[in-house]
């Protein structure tokens, strides 16, 4: 399990996903963004430094979900509990995520997750 921290315009909530979760994502956003790669679903080697590299590959994926799109699918923002984004001011960065099953995580550091740079349910308004 993965633990998604989201913050967005000062308040934070997490959001904990299993690998097949992200899998089943990506297989609903090929249908309509182009998609980066995920990490392999094949991980035979439990040791926190192989789920280090997959938590570094799925926070990877999310990153680049989110600056290859100018906006995004419904799909993704619900895999994140978004459910609005105020317009004013912009949605923030969205904390990071680490995984929870090893005692191993609170050690690790990590990097930001997400960034909106706009409000993704508002369409840019027509000249």
């Amino acid at each position: 399990v993965f633990k998604i921290e989201v913050l967005m315009n000062g308040r934070k909530h997490f959001v904990e996903k299993r690998y097949s979760e992200f899998h089943a994502l990506h297989k609903k956003l090929k249908k309509f963004i182009r998609t980066p790669e995920i990490p392999s679903k094949h991980v035979r080697n439990w040791v926190p430094k192989v789920l280090e590299q997959r938590r570094q590959g799925l926070e990877l994926y999310l990153q680049t979900v989110i600056l290859e799109n100018e906006e995004l699918p419904k799909i993704f923002l619900d895999f994140l509990n978004v459910r609005h984004v105020p317009t004013l001011p912009k949605a923030e960065s969205c904390g990071s995520f680490d995984e929870t099953e090893s005692e191993e995580s609170s050690k690790l550091s990590h990097q930001p997750v997400l960034l909106f740079l706009r409000d993704p349910y508002v369409l840019p308004k027509a000249n």
